[in-house]
């Protein structure tokens, strides 16, 4: 794919259509979020958009808004808008689990008739072992879904019940096998270390056991404390730093021994199982989002309109949409301008910062092509923060200043990520 030129510009992949005259999306991978807002319970240590479920989901009032969201995200910033072919598709929440595999098989089929999906499509679906259902899992599979993320979290029971789940260690060993029952020949599972009370060993138990299950992906990851959590406000007991670094380091190489290699900070996988809808948003690749609290990223070349509310750049950009979180709020308004919160271009200032966020993540990291194709800024605008990141021994460079040399993360950098990424600031 060609590098934009210093001023952004860059020619639409798709159709090759001029930009002076229609809105032209650069030639990046484009994936589809799509979020599901409802849950059992609020669990104690969640951030996200998550609302309980009371009473029952009015499914097709629901699925109806995803549509006519879709719909309005597709005219934007003009009806003629030209997509390439969807790489991914990802269905998250809340649970949408808790959806029927009629429900999710025509919010598939309402995409399918309005964007072109790659032959080789990645979609998942992530589902709560405490709604599991054997019914379902064939719906879903049968709509297209082939991959499914199951939120397993521990396989503890008494760390299960610590964390709020509402499932047990029986309803999670069950609902991984449901899903191979029901043809799921691509499935993760969602593990957390550093849990209240946890020790060491307890940690590396409970990722053997996963790892005994065999699944192609493993995301294993620290538990935090979030604002706005209940465990913010009535914080547990937890590892200390020591302790969980302990956890982390005995985890990689578990891990690593049953033929799981890290690709990402907190994510692991079987030879040609990585998720290709987490690397297209840790690339930098643009993405639609549509349900409540979902984000779109979308870049497009220049002399387009850059927003829903009528504001234009002549010189494209990246532009970030949100859609409201409260799901009568965001039905009420699917369609149209109202169901969006924000919407703003990206400054270019901050897009090296977003992009190292990003890129640095993954092991392989990024390149300079890469830098200056995803963002339409020159590459030496990386320079004095790669100087200083380098003089702290925090990156490693293979290539030298060559566009196609790696740039990521050493050991250093990756232990202290967070002081890495300041020096995008």
């Amino acid at each position: 794919m060609p590098p934009a030129d210093a001023a952004g510009n860059r020619e639409s992949g798709v159709g090759n259509r001029s930009t002076a005259s229609t809105a032209a999306l650069v030639d990046i991978p484009l994936s589809l979020y799509i979020h599901f807002p409802w849950c059992v319970r609020k669990c104690p240590y969640c951030d996200f958009n998550s609302h309980a479920v009371r009473g029952d989901i009015e499914e097709d009032r629901y699925v109806d808004a995803l549509i006519r969201d879709l719909d309005y995200e597709l005219r934007l910033p003009t009806p003629d808008s030209r997509f390439p072919a969807l790489s991914s598709i990802f269905a998250g929440g809340g649970t949408p689990s808790l959806f029927s595999g009629r429900a999710i098989g025509r919010v598939l089929e309402a995409v399918a008739a309005r964007l072109p999906f790659a032959p080789d499509i990645e979609i998942t679906l992530e589902a709560n072992p405490g709604t599991a259902d054997a019914g379902n899992f064939r719906g879903y599979r049968a709509a297209g879904v082939n991959r499914l993320s199951i939120g397993v979290q521990s396989l503890d029971d008494a760390q299960l019940k610590r964390l709020g789940r509402i499932h047990g260690r029986d309803e999670a060993i069950a609902a991984y096998r449901t899903a191979r029952a029901a043809g799921f020949d691509n499935v993760n599972l969602d593990l957390m270390y550093a849990l209240p009370q946890q020790i060491p060993e307890q940690a590396l138990a409970d990722l053997q056991a996963a790892c005994d299950l065999a699944p192609e992906h493993l995301s294993y990851y620290q538990l935090t404390l979030e604002p706005n959590t209940e465990f913010a406000a009535h914080p547990p007991l937890l590892p200390d730093d020591e302790a969980a670094w302990d956890m982390q380091l005995a985890g990689q190489a578990l891990l690593a021994r049953h033929g799981y290699a890290q690709y990402e900070v907190s994510a692991y996988a079987q030879p040609g199982r990585q998720c290709r809808h987490n690397r297209n948003y840790w690339e930098f690749g643009d993405y639609l989002g549509i349900g409540a609290g979902a984000h779109s990223k979308r870049t497009y070349a220049g002399g387009i309109g850059a927003g829903a509310h009528g504001k234009r750049s002549s010189a494209g950009g990246i532009v970030r949409r949100a859609r409201h979180k409260h799901p009568r709020t965001y039905q009420e308004g699917a369609g149209g301008a109202a169901a969006i919160q924000e919407d703003k271009p990206v400054a270019a200032a901050e897009l090296p910062f977003e992009y190292a966020m990003n890129t640095l993540r993954l092991n392989q990291g990024f390149t300079r092509a890469g830098f200056q194709h995803r963002t339409g800024l020159d590459a030496a605008t990386l320079d004095a923060a790669l100087n200083q990141a380098r003089q702290k021994g925090l990156i490693v460079e293979e290539g030298g200043d060559e566009a196609g040399g790696q740039i990521r993360a050493s050991a250093f950098g990756r232990a202290h990520l967070n002081a890495l990424l300041r020096e995008f600031l």
